[in-house]
């Protein structure tokens, strides 16, 4: 928790609040910390490396900066979410501008926790956006035996917005 974007409006703080999901202060070794400027994306075979997920919850018009950070690229596992396009109103139909909520939500989805991933969204009324969105790219990325296939994947949905602007 960076602690940059309007309380009112934060999707990380909402979770912790209901006690879906905890603060953390470091980043443990085995934690799949998802991170939009990871080199590699998040798939199912990512369940064996790691114990937990962590999301860096900050503003986006401060996330390159932040985010590309040494301290948040060396410890942990980095991983990004795969392309998919935002459900939440601030940054909707955007592509990769995802909140914390949709990040975490896309993560569990991709390894094999999709009952657990809607649960997350379920919490915000637009929740449900994020999901019809995207539930085909998320179901054909849980599906991906390795990272390889993710990324065959994401280019088949989104080829030339990721080749070349994400806006």
């Amino acid at each position: 928790m960076l602690n940059q974007d309007d309380p009112k409006k934060c999707t990380a703080l909402k979770l912790i609040k209901l006690g879906t999901i905890k603060p953390t202060k470091t980043i443990q070794p085995r934690m799949l910390v998802l991170n939009p400027f990871a080199r590699e994306v998040v798939c199912k075979t990512d369940l064996i490396l790691a114990n937990s997920i962590c999301v860096i919850d900050c503003s986006w018009t401060k996330a390159n900066g932040v985010l590309t950070n040494h301290k948040y690229m060396r410890r942990g596992i980095a991983r990004r979410i795969p392309a998919l396009l935002a459900g939440n109103p601030v940054n909707y139909a955007r592509l990769g501008k995802l909140s914390s909520v949709e990040s975490l939500s896309a993560c569990y989805y991709v390894l094999g926790e999709k009952k657990f991933g809607i649960s997350l969204l379920n919490k915000f009324k637009w929740g449900h956006t994020f999901l019809e969105l995207n539930h085909d790219a998320l179901e054909d990325y849980s599906d991906a035996d390795n990272s390889n296939d993710v990324l065959k994947i994401e280019l088949e949905y989104f080829g030339n917005r990721i080749l070349g602007n994400k806006s």
